[in-house]
């Protein structure tokens, strides 16, 4: 069985066991989650739910697993001929989820 969901302004394929990392989500390690966006759901007969936009009742269920930093974006700013250059940057939190149920 495998979902795809949508979270953090992105779409995730997702499976019992597989782990995510979701932008914005917070909380302490093992605290669960639970996804109800939910676009697509395959199930093991083949049978397949389409959503408009998403399944009515269903719910992907995970446990937050840890929070760590992405890697690290550089912004680099240039005018030509101006004598005008600017470097920033930054690692984005991210947390990782680890999915445990699909409920559809």
């Amino acid at each position: 069985m495998f979902a795809i969901i949508k979270a953090s302004g992105r779409q995730f394929r997702v499976e019992p066991g597989a782990i995510i990392a979701v932008d914005g989500h917070t909380g302490e390690a093992g605290a669960p989650v639970s996804f109800d966006q939910v676009l697509l759901v395959g199930k093991d007969a083949g049978d397949v739910l389409t959503g408009t936009p998403f399944v009515d009742g269903a719910v992907v269920v995970g446990v937050i697993d840890r929070t760590d930093k992405g890697k690290k974006v550089r912004v680099f700013k240039k005018k030509r001929r101006k004598q005008y250059r600017r470097t920033q940057g930054h690692r984005s939190l991210l947390t990782r989820v680890r999915i445990t149920d699909i409920q559809a």
